[in-house]
This record gives C-alpha cells, structure tokens and sequence, in this order.
C-alpha cells in the first residue's frame, strides 16, 4: 500500500507518529496479555503437578513455549512500527509504507538471537514445576551460577526510583520512559521535569535523554514486569529459608 507524502510539513509527520504511536500501544497491550496468559498457565500447571498430572503439565509447557514465540513476534512488530513512525518524513515521493514496514520487520528480526527455549520465563515455568516435588534443589543440569543469571533477568532497567529511592516494587504510581526506559514514580518524576534546573534530564545517572511528560507513562506492561519482580523476590526468598531449614536438618 502506497501514499503520496507531502511537501515536508509537520502536520503530515504528526499524523503519521500518531498513528505508529497508537498501533504500538495496541500491541503492547495485546503482548501484556499473553504475559497475563502465561502467568496464569504457569500456576495451573503447579497445581497440576501436585496432582501428579505430568501429561497436562507437558501440555501448558508446550502452549507456554508457542506463547513466547507470538509474544517475540510481537515485540519486534511494536518495535517495527515505532522505528518507521519515529524515522518517516514526508517527501516529494510516494511512500510504500507497507514495504517500508515489512524490511524493518524483516531486519529486526533477523538481528534478533531470541530462543524459546532459554527465555527467561520458560526457565521459571520449568522451575515454579520442579519446586512442587524438589523445592531447595537444583533442577537436572543446572548450576547455581544459572539461578543467580536467570533470577536477574527481567525487563526492569532500574530496580529503584532515581528520585525516591524506593524499590520499583514498591512505587505506588510508577511510570516508564518511552524513551529510555527508566522507571520513576510519577508525581516526583513530573515535577522533575518541570523544574527548570532538570533541563528535562532522565535522573539516571549516565543517561542521556530528555523527558517529556506525554512520554513518561505507565505502559500496559509495566506493571505486569513488577508483579513478576516482586514474584520472583518472593521465591527466591522462599528458596533460600527451605535450604537454611535443610543445612539445619543435615547439621
């Protein structure tokens, strides 16, 4: 599908960054779903597994791996329209835009090394399992390295508020950078950006980007990413009491 662009006006560049704005929130709200759906698959199969139901489980694993791979196409479709919509200016030519987002779909995820099979969130699905029957032990060819590397993964870039101090976990209102991704609390993180002496700044140390209060928003994944931080936090400290109680048996 082709469009005839404009002479390069602004007016013509708003209607096209808005629109790529719109289908990318779409989409990130249909991603933010299929984490929900993943979620709620990974606590069926725990209580499957308690029933000793291994065929069922083996089943929800399966629908988990094909949910990953929707969930990376996804991605690098949101990523896809967020590059052509921040990167489009109107010219004197046509504009295929469909060909224009088709090789930047094609590019990302060419340039993308994602794995199914060692995702993060495949590990804890397989590890929420085993911990019915082993909870404290390692699962079959895993290392105590891997737990400290894959317990650390997550989304977040920042586990605390630059402003408040606070713990993600813990913000009552958080927001997100479009941009730089950082995360903030919201009513610290606009008045920072009001304040003249900011210069609109990002508070993170080190970076670079100007905030922008339109973007610095609670995006349909956020919160979902924080529930499984605070998840994750929660069984490691589960993990970490039941081999403490094991030390104190085996002394």
């Amino acid at each position: 599908m082709a469009y005839t662009s404009a002479p390069r006006n602004n007016a013509a560049y708003g209607r096209i960054s808005s629109a790529a704005s719109t289908l990318n929130s779409e989409n990130q709200t249909l991603i933010s779903e299929i984490r929900k759906a993943m979620n709620m698959m990974r606590e069926f199969a725990v209580d499957l597994e308690g029933d000793n139901e291994s065929e069922m489980v083996k089943e929800l694993e399966d629908g988990v791996i094909q949910l990953l791979k929707a969930s990376d196409e996804c991605t690098h479709l949101s990523n896809a329209i967020q590059s052509v919509g921040n990167e489009y200016q109107p010219g004197e030519e046509l504009t295929n835009f469909s060909k224009l987002f088709d090789d930047k779909f094609k590019n990302l995820k060419a340039a993308s090394s994602s794995n199914p099979e060692k995702h993060p969130w495949l590990r804890q699905f397989r590890e929420a399992i085993w911990n019915v029957h082993h909870a404290g032990q390692l699962m079959p060819g895993e290392e105590q390295e891997d737990i400290v590397m894959t317990s650390t993964e997550c989304n977040l870039l920042n586990i605390k508020c630059p402003l408040t101090g606070k713990p993600v976990t813990e913000l009552s209102d958080p927001v997100r950078s479009m941009d730089c991704k950082h995360i903030y609390e919201k009513k610290p993180i606009m008045q920072y950006i009001r304040s003249n002496a900011s210069q609109g700044r990002c508070p993170i140390t080190g970076c670079p980007k100007i905030l922008r209060q339109d973007r610095v928003v609670c995006d349909p994944l956020l919160k979902i990413e924080i529930d499984e931080m605070r998840s994750m936090a929660n069984q490691s400290t589960r993990a970490d009491v039941i081999e403490d109680f094991t030390r104190l048996e085996e002394d």
